[in-house]
Protein backbone atom coordinates (compact mmCIF):
# COMPACT_ATOMS: atom_id res chain seq x y z
CA UNK A 1 0.00 0.00 0.00
CA UNK A 2 1.04 3.64 -0.89
CA UNK A 3 0.13 6.64 0.94
CA UNK A 4 -0.37 10.08 -0.78
CA UNK A 5 -0.49 13.12 1.07
CA UNK A 6 -1.74 16.63 0.33
CA UNK A 7 -0.82 19.18 2.65
CA UNK A 8 -3.05 22.50 3.12
CA UNK A 9 -5.38 24.00 5.11
CA UNK A 10 -8.70 22.90 6.62
CA UNK A 11 -11.71 25.02 6.26
CA UNK A 12 -13.59 26.92 3.05
CA UNK A 13 -11.56 30.38 3.62
CA UNK A 14 -8.56 28.68 2.46
CA UNK A 15 -10.05 26.30 -0.30
CA UNK A 16 -7.91 27.34 -3.67
CA UNK A 17 -5.51 29.29 -1.74
CA UNK A 18 -1.90 29.42 -2.60
CA UNK A 19 -0.83 26.99 0.57
CA UNK A 20 -3.38 24.49 -0.54
CA UNK A 21 -1.96 23.45 -3.86
CA UNK A 22 -1.84 19.88 -1.49
CA UNK A 23 -4.88 19.70 -1.10
CA UNK A 24 -6.16 20.19 -4.67
CA UNK A 25 -3.37 17.87 -6.07
CA UNK A 26 -5.27 15.25 -3.88
CA UNK A 27 -8.66 16.05 -4.80
CA UNK A 28 -7.45 15.49 -8.50
CA UNK A 29 -6.17 11.83 -7.59
CA UNK A 30 -9.22 11.09 -5.88
CA UNK A 31 -12.09 12.25 -8.76
CA UNK A 32 -9.45 10.55 -11.28
CA UNK A 33 -9.33 7.19 -10.00
CA UNK A 34 -12.88 7.39 -8.38
CA UNK A 35 -11.64 7.38 -4.70
CA UNK A 36 -13.80 8.99 -1.88
CA UNK A 37 -12.34 10.88 0.60
CA UNK A 38 -15.18 10.03 3.01
CA UNK A 39 -13.21 8.68 6.07
CA UNK A 40 -12.37 10.81 8.56
CA UNK A 41 -10.01 9.16 11.29
CA UNK A 42 -6.70 10.62 12.45
CA UNK A 43 -6.99 14.37 12.17
CA UNK A 44 -7.38 13.30 8.54
CA UNK A 45 -9.91 13.18 6.15
CA UNK A 46 -8.86 10.48 3.64
CA UNK A 47 -9.84 7.79 0.89
CA UNK A 48 -8.54 4.16 0.14
CA UNK A 49 -8.67 2.79 -3.31
CA UNK A 50 -6.75 1.72 -6.17
CA UNK A 51 -4.52 3.39 -8.33
CA UNK A 52 -2.72 1.22 -11.59
CA UNK A 53 -3.30 -2.14 -9.24
CA UNK A 54 -1.57 -1.08 -6.06
CA UNK A 55 -3.81 0.06 -3.40
CA UNK A 56 -3.18 3.38 -2.36
CA UNK A 57 -4.27 5.96 0.31
CA UNK A 58 -5.22 9.46 -0.40
CA UNK A 59 -5.05 11.97 2.58
CA UNK A 60 -5.62 15.67 3.51
CA UNK A 61 -4.52 16.15 6.98
CA UNK A 62 -7.45 18.28 8.69
CA UNK A 63 -4.87 20.06 11.14
CA UNK A 64 -3.40 23.31 10.03
CA UNK A 65 -0.44 23.66 8.63
CA UNK A 66 1.74 23.41 10.71
CA UNK A 67 0.87 20.36 12.50
CA UNK A 68 0.06 17.81 9.43
CA UNK A 69 2.39 15.34 10.85
CA UNK A 70 -0.43 14.97 13.70
CA UNK A 71 -2.04 13.01 11.17
CA UNK A 72 0.55 11.30 8.89
CA UNK A 73 2.46 10.06 11.57
CA UNK A 74 -0.64 8.28 13.04
CA UNK A 75 -2.14 6.82 9.99
CA UNK A 76 1.47 6.01 8.71
CA UNK A 77 1.62 3.35 11.97
CA UNK A 78 -1.87 2.17 11.85
CA UNK A 79 -1.75 1.11 8.29
CA UNK A 80 2.04 -0.48 9.17
CA UNK A 81 3.88 1.82 6.28
CA UNK A 82 6.79 3.28 6.21
CA UNK A 83 8.11 6.38 4.93
CA UNK A 84 9.09 4.76 1.70
CA UNK A 85 5.90 4.21 1.36
CA UNK A 86 4.69 7.89 1.36
CA UNK A 87 4.69 11.22 -1.01
CA UNK A 88 3.55 13.94 0.05
CA UNK A 89 2.30 16.92 -2.07
CA UNK A 90 2.89 21.11 -1.17
CA UNK A 91 3.22 24.63 -1.99
CA UNK A 92 6.51 25.78 -2.89
CA UNK A 93 7.75 29.72 -2.51
CA UNK A 94 10.55 29.40 -3.91
CA UNK A 95 9.73 27.51 -7.21
CA UNK A 96 8.05 30.04 -9.92
CA UNK A 97 4.26 29.60 -10.12
CA UNK A 98 2.99 26.33 -11.91
CA UNK A 99 6.81 24.92 -12.18
CA UNK A 100 7.00 21.29 -10.35
CA UNK A 101 9.85 19.66 -8.74
CA UNK A 102 10.10 16.20 -7.29
CA UNK A 103 12.78 15.36 -4.78
CA UNK A 104 13.50 12.18 -2.76
CA UNK A 105 14.26 13.37 0.36
CA UNK A 106 15.17 16.82 2.70
CA UNK A 107 15.22 18.82 4.94
CA UNK A 108 11.95 21.15 5.54
CA UNK A 109 13.52 23.81 3.64
CA UNK A 110 11.12 26.62 5.74
CA UNK A 111 7.99 24.52 4.96
CA UNK A 112 5.84 24.41 8.22
CA UNK A 113 3.92 21.34 7.31
CA UNK A 114 7.33 19.42 6.21
CA UNK A 115 8.46 20.10 9.29
CA UNK A 116 5.63 18.55 11.41
CA UNK A 117 5.71 15.41 8.96
CA UNK A 118 9.73 15.40 9.67
CA UNK A 119 8.98 15.74 13.20
CA UNK A 120 6.14 13.29 13.17
CA UNK A 121 8.30 10.76 11.41
CA UNK A 122 11.74 11.19 13.00
CA UNK A 123 13.04 11.14 8.94
CA UNK A 124 13.38 13.44 6.27
CA UNK A 125 13.40 10.43 3.96
CA UNK A 126 10.34 10.27 2.27
CA UNK A 127 9.48 11.54 -1.81
CA UNK A 128 7.69 14.89 -2.20
CA UNK A 129 6.34 16.70 -4.80
CA UNK A 130 6.97 20.43 -4.81
CA UNK A 131 4.31 22.69 -6.74
CA UNK A 132 5.88 26.42 -7.40
CA UNK A 133 3.91 29.55 -5.91
CA UNK A 134 6.43 31.63 -6.31
CA UNK A 135 7.32 34.26 -4.07
CA UNK A 136 6.65 37.87 -2.73
CA UNK A 137 8.46 41.03 -2.22
CA UNK A 138 8.74 42.22 1.28
CA UNK A 139 8.28 41.20 4.67
CA UNK A 140 7.26 38.05 6.70
CA UNK A 141 3.77 39.38 6.66
CA UNK A 142 3.74 39.70 2.88
CA UNK A 143 4.34 36.00 2.81
CA UNK A 144 1.75 35.09 5.47
CA UNK A 145 -0.79 37.12 3.20
CA UNK A 146 0.37 35.45 -0.18
CA UNK A 147 0.42 32.12 0.72
CA UNK A 148 -3.34 32.47 1.90
CA UNK A 149 -4.15 34.12 -0.77
CA UNK A 150 -5.24 32.71 -4.62
CA UNK A 151 -3.92 32.42 -7.81
CA UNK A 152 -5.50 35.41 -10.76
CA UNK A 153 -5.61 35.22 -13.89
CA UNK A 154 -2.60 33.99 -15.98
CA UNK A 155 -1.07 32.21 -12.84
CA UNK A 156 -4.43 30.16 -12.25
CA UNK A 157 -3.72 28.92 -15.76
CA UNK A 158 -0.39 27.86 -14.91
CA UNK A 159 -1.41 26.43 -11.45
CA UNK A 160 -4.18 24.54 -13.22
CA UNK A 161 -1.67 23.21 -15.55
CA UNK A 162 0.77 22.47 -12.11
CA UNK A 163 -1.82 20.71 -10.56
CA UNK A 164 -2.78 18.45 -13.16
CA UNK A 165 1.41 17.63 -13.67
CA UNK A 166 1.30 17.25 -10.27
CA UNK A 167 -1.17 14.24 -9.98
CA UNK A 168 0.05 12.42 -12.82
CA UNK A 169 3.76 12.36 -11.38
CA UNK A 170 1.83 11.44 -7.82
CA UNK A 171 -0.33 8.37 -10.33
CA UNK A 172 3.00 7.33 -11.70
CA UNK A 173 4.91 7.45 -8.46
CA UNK A 174 2.66 4.63 -7.11
CA UNK A 175 3.66 1.48 -9.58
CA UNK A 176 7.47 3.71 -11.19
CA UNK A 177 10.27 3.68 -9.21
CA UNK A 178 10.63 7.14 -8.62
CA UNK A 179 13.89 7.93 -10.01
CA UNK A 180 12.20 7.56 -12.95
CA UNK A 181 9.34 9.60 -12.54
CA UNK A 182 11.40 12.51 -11.14
CA UNK A 183 13.48 12.79 -14.00
CA UNK A 184 10.41 12.67 -16.51
CA UNK A 185 9.25 15.38 -14.52
CA UNK A 186 11.75 17.49 -13.19
CA UNK A 187 13.24 17.41 -17.16
CA UNK A 188 9.94 19.11 -18.42
CA UNK A 189 9.14 22.48 -18.52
Amino acid sequence: MKIIVGLGNPGSEYAHTRHNIGFEVIDGLAERYHIALSRNKFKALYGKGVIDGEEVLLVKPLTFMNASGEAVGPLIRYYKLSADDLLVIHDDLDLPVGKIRLRQKGSAGGHNGLKSVIQHLNTQDFDRVKVGIGHPQGSHQAVIHYVLNGFSGEEAVLIGTAIDRASEAAAEWVTVPFPQVMNKYNANK
